[in-house]
Formats: structure tokens, sequence, C-alpha cells
């Protein structure tokens, strides 16, 4: 690569650091290239980009883009990454799923809120119910006093009727 065309990469994964919630660093060696189609796919789908670049490239543009925590030991062999951009927890959902059935795809690391967290931390963040279903666990938490309140004023009531 000349150098001009690597600053150019560089700047793009600088941008792309910059502007995503989190990252999610896999080892894809031995994908199919229909197999990671379906995945460029899915992350799409899900809001999330996944791409290839030079471990070395990526490396640079996190130092630029202002992440302090240190990368060279996962940034060996082949790496991919995928950035989430309006959800943190989308990148590594997608992996983690596409990941389960595959002895070739792992998920080496991930950077979330420009923090490294591990492949342990990443997996656990992928097996947390979607914001959805989060929101919907609380206000149904929220929901259930009330819910009570009501049955006990109704059989209050309809003991009332019932003695008069």
């Amino acid at each position: 690569m000349a150098t001009e065309v690597k600053k150019q990469v560089v700047a793009e994964l600088v941008e792309k650091i910059k502007k995503s919630e989190s990252i999610v660093l896999v080892d894809y060696k031995g994908l199919k290239v229909n197999e990671e189609t379906e995945l460029r796919k899915q992350m799409r789908e899900a809001g999330a980009e996944y791409i290839v670049a030079k471990n070395r490239l990526f490396n640079i543009a996190l130092k630029e883009a202002g992440v302090e925590d240190s990368f060279d030991d996962v940034l060996e062999g082949t790496t991919s990454f995928a950035f989430g951009y309006a959800d943190a927890v989308a990148p590594a959902k997608v992996a983690y799923e596409f990941g389960k059935n595959k002895k070739v795809f792992n998920i080496k690391a991930g950077c979330l809120a420009g923090k490294r967290v591990d492949a342990a931390e990443v997996e656990a963040l992928a097996k947390l119910p979607s914001r959805e279903q989060l929101l919907s666990m609380v206000l149904n938490g929220m929901l259930g006093p009330i819910r009570k309140l009501a049955y006990g004023l109704v059989a209050i009531a309809d003991k009332q009727e019932a003695a008069e």
C-alpha cells in the first residue's frame, strides 16, 4: 500500500472509532466468503458495520482516536472489526450469535466507550436482553404493585356489593 493510501485508511478508521459506541474484534480465519457476506448483512440489519482492516493500521487509528488501552496482544493474525454506532450491544450480539455454530469465528476482544473489554465481557454483553426487553421488564415491575392494588380494590368493591 502506498503511504497516502495508508493515511487515508487510518483517517477513515479514526472516524469510525470516534463515531462508534462499541467495537468488537473478531478472528475470522477460515470463514467462507458467503458466510462473511451473511455476517455483513446481519450487522447492517442490526445497525452495525463489519470491516476487515490491517492490524497495524487499526492500532495506529486507535491511538490517533485517543483510545489509551493497548490492543497489541489481540491485533495478531486475522482480525475483523464490528462497529456499533447507534446500539453499543448490537455488534456483540450479532458476532456472538453468528459465532455460536462456527468453530472458526471467535471474539478476541472489544472496546466499549473507549475502554478495552476482554472476550468474556463481550460475550456477557451479548447475552444481555435487548433494550426493549429490559424496558419491558422494568415497566412490568413498576406496574405489578399497581395491578395488585387494582385487584384488591375490585375485590373490596365486590365484597361490599355482596354484603348489601
